[in-house]
């Protein structure tokens, strides 16, 4: 997959990637925002198709090319479970890996940190649910159990000079449960930073959350743990994805999880449409004045190939309906 866009052809889409001003000037007045691509893990994880290792090598590559400084290249879950995240290992150990750029790999318990710690990665994350009945489904623990376990990762992993991020999942409600208590999250997310992580994210696992509850949330959140610790994950299974990511910017998040084309969905979570979008989440913050440092053309170029290659299932709009006419 190579990137197919020429100098002629950028200078031509320069339009996709213009600030505009809101109210006079640009509402993010340059400030930062940082894009953690989960694409070549929370995408491929969820796809009927399975990409070749080489293809998704070359991904992450490009990706990287394009100004992603976070992205999750696979987890160390059991393959029995996530087949499509049975090669991160060799993922791992193929891609070139460049000064500033963090390879994330998801880990369930200390026998995947163990794996990490073999593919010579430096980043890992963790993950656990804020619903009992969720967390159940997906990890066969209470919540209690879970953060156990997940703090002797943490402690584990950052005493041998690996950095750690949390994922909480289900913040915003549970398929099961319906609402989940937003104090039970900052609960959690207490623990997980007190255990060592310097990061948790928090995730609208099936796209329940509503842009007053976001917003409410996502401000206690940033209140609580400040804005560089405290990361947003969204789903757009109820098409607020976007919506979604616009209320935890104006709370103050500066931290977006989001995923190239759209891709992915939860297994252990019924409903659970595909992730926020990359394309989607650039386009918005770029229109608004926010610096990423990523280019959305190829991001674009970079989707469109893994869909024409590999079959791969996007639902990200700019993609679709904006980045198709490029």
């Amino acid at each position: 997959m190579s990137d197919s866009i020429g100098t002629d052809q950028k200078d031509s889409m320069s339009n996709a990637n213009t600030t505009q001003t809101v109210a006079g000037g640009p509402a993010g007045q340059g400030q930062s925002v940082r894009v953690v691509e989960v694409g070549p893990r929370d995408g491929l994880q969820n796809e009927r198709v399975a990409v070749p290792t080489h293809a998704k090598v070359e991904m992450i590559e490009r990706l990287v090319e394009a100004g992603v400084r976070d992205v999750e290249i696979g987890s160390f879950v059991h393959p029995k479970w996530v087949p499509q995240m049975a090669d991160t290992a060799e993922v791992a150990r193929r891609i070139r890996r460049e000064p500033g750029v963090r390879y994330w790999a998801l880990v369930p318990n200390m026998r995947g940190l163990d794996f990490a710690r073999s593919a010579s990665l430096e980043h890992i994350a963790v993950f656990m649910s804020s619903s009992e009945t969720h967390n159940r489904k997906n990890l066969n623990r209470t919540i209690s159990e879970s953060l156990a376990t997940v703090t002797q990762v943490i402690k584990e992993a950052t005493g041998s000079g690996m950095e750690v991020r949390g994922y909480i999942s289900t913040v915003f409600g549970c398929p099961y449960e319906g609402d989940v208590p937003f104090d039970r999250v900052l609960e959690i997310g207490s623990g997980l930073l007190e255990a060592g992580a310097t990061q948790i994210s928090l995730g609208d696992t099936t796209g329940m959350g509503t842009p007053l509850q976001v917003r409410e949330g996502c401000g206690r959140a940033v209140e609580t743990f400040g804005p560089d610790h405290v990361a947003l994950h969204l789903h757009d299974t109820r098409g607020l994805g976007l919506v979604n990511a616009l209320q935890g910017l104006e709370a103050g998040m500066r931290i977006f999880d989001s995923s190239m084309g759209g891709m992915g969905g939860c297994p252990y979570a019924p409903g659970a449409a595909g992730n926020l979008g990359t394309e989607d989440l650039l386009y918005m913050l770029n229109s608004l004045g926010y610096h990423t440092g990523i280019d959305l053309d190829r991001v674009v170029a970079i989707s469109r190939d893994l869909e024409l290659e590999h079959g791969a299932t996007l639902s990200s709009k700019y993609f679709r309906y904006a980045g198709a006419r490029l």
